[in-house]
């Protein structure tokens, strides 16, 4: 068992705590681990990828063979560069090995697309997926998921917008551990079973600045242990966040989102409850009102219906957070496969930034104004001499070379990091990261510099307030609660 997970694990947690030496192993955990990329928060962040391993150039937009994209995530220990851009028509599902990053920022022209019969990451362990849609599809097989996680541990998809499930839309279901979803779009889970999707483990799973838009239910279902902070929840219809709904028990965080009422919506912000459902919430607003103007206020006790109320949060890994209108404009700015969107995303920002006026479930794709993915351009590759998934260009000009494919494993800066991650990031950090720019744009009165406390909530009012420190137990990556 490697360090982390003997820390993690129930036996370690033991041994440590009674042996008076928690917080030395949580030192040694913390100094070993490398977050996935700058910028990766939650349970999930400290997936590994394909660092150091082989690099795989998806060529060509076929379903498989040679070159395609089914091939390239085939093999463990793989990081997935694209040489094309465009939409990837699937017939059947795509099983995606452990070791994999998927780079969907390296890939040119408009992005890639991936359309069809959906996705697993069943035991795909250490996977890492940025800047990539998935899109499943009403010919996709019925009962499936656009994406489904039944087991493994530590992965974090990061700006991938997933759409069009036949049963969920993007669902965690089973013994998976340590996983982060953020800045996503989960929308449009297809008519009769339109689902955002259920989201139900112990192992710890964190859903961060992710836009749920236009499903019917389950924006979503949590069942266990998770995290949920500045998500944006617009236009579903029986129901948005469901507290377990379960004889089993969950423990929860649940701060600064904004639940934005559109056409279709019908019910509470929060629903299903019960005594079993053990949540710390804060700061979360709902704007009910479909009137064209962010104007929402927070939601008070009552509004939660029946739940085991924590008065502290759960030491849960420590994430950004911004306020609820700033949560909102981060969204609309860079949710989802943003370093281009394409026509399906763009037609959602549009029903999102209508505020209430705009919005509806679909049964089929074809129905979209789009009929389906709709155009997704490609474009040329940069040149690669040495196929280490570096352009010629980058290396130059950081004194690499472009005919030694050696080197990108390499660590030039020795920063844990290696050369061909630095290109990847780099690519990634052109959007802009600076999450709390955003807040200072959409409240008006932060100035540069300025930080925001960890922990932030809202008295019945909407005046904040600082709470102290959460008790053990401690609840590190993938602990169970108690």
């Amino acid at each position: 068992m490697r360090v982390s997970s003997f820390f993690t694990s129930r036996q370690g947690a033991g041994a440590l705590q009674k042996t008076g030496l928690w917080c030395l192993g949580l030192c040694i955990w913390a100094q070993a681990q490398l977050p996935a990329f700058p910028g990766a928060e939650g349970f999930g962040r400290f997936a590994t990828g394909g660092r150091g391993g082989e690099v795989y150039h998806v060529a060509n937009l076929n379903d498989a063979g040679p070159g395609s994209f089914r091939d390239a995530v085939s093999k463990p220990g793989r990081t997935v560069v694209f040489d094309v851009g465009g939409v990837i028509r699937i017939q059947e599902r795509i099983m995606v090995a452990a070791n994999i990053y998927i780079a969907g920022q390296s890939a040119p022209g408009d992005g890639i697309t991936v359309y069809g019969n959906g996705m697993s990451f069943s035991n795909a362990d250490n996977a890492i997926v940025r800047y990539i849609r998935f899109r499943m599809g009403s010919n996709g097989t019925l009962g499936k998921d656009g994406i489904t996680i039944a087991e493994g541990h530590d992965m974090i998809f990061d700006h991938v917008s997933v759409s069009w499930g036949r049963d969920e839309t993007f669902s965690i279901n089973g013994p998976v551990s340590n996983v982060t979803i953020q800045n996503c779009i989960v929308s449009q889970g297809l008519q009769t079973h339109s689902a955002g999707g259920l989201l139900q483990t112990n192992g710890g799973l964190s859903i961060l600045r992710t836009l749920y838009i236009d499903n019917h239910t389950r924006n979503p279902k949590v069942k266990g242990v998770s995290q949920f902070v500045n998500n944006v929840i617009y236009n579903w219809e029986v129901a948005a966040y469901i507290e377990g709904d379960s004889d089993s028990a969950s423990y929860v965080n649940v701060e600064d989102n904004y639940f934005i009422n559109g056409p279709g919506t019908g019910d509470d912000a929060f629903t299903r409850g019960n005594l079993n459902f053990h949540i710390y919430a804060a700061g979360n607003f709902q704007d009910g009102n479909k009137n064209g103007t962010l104007d929402g206020a927070i939601l008070p006790p009552a509004k939660y219906g029946t739940v085991a109320w924590q008065a502290k949060p759960y030491d849960y890994p420590i994430v950004t957070k911004i306020t609820p209108p700033a949560a909102f404009a981060l969204a609309l700015a860079q949710a989802g496969a943003s370093l281009k969107r394409d026509e399906v995303d763009l037609f959602l920002m549009t029903e999102l930034s209508s505020l209430g006026t705009k919005g509806k479930t679909i049964s089929n794709e074809t129905d979209l104004p789009m009929h389906g993915p709709g155009t997704v351009k490609g474009g040329a590759a940069p040149v690669d001499t040495d196929r280490d998934g570096i352009p010629d260009a980058w290396e130059k000009s950081h004194g690499l070379d472009p005919a030694n494919a050696a080197d990108g494993k390499g660590d030039a800066d020795k920063n844990g990091y290696t050369n061909l991650e630095e290109y990847l990031n780099g690519l990634a950090a052109s959007e802009g990261t600076d999450i709390r720019a955003r807040e200072r744009a959409a409240t008006g009165k932060r100035e540069p510099g300025s930080a925001r406390p960890r922990e932030q909530s809202y008295d019945a009012e909407g005046k904040r307030k600082l709470p102290s420190a959460s008790p053990l137990p401690l609840f590190h990556r993938g602990a169970p609660g108690p």
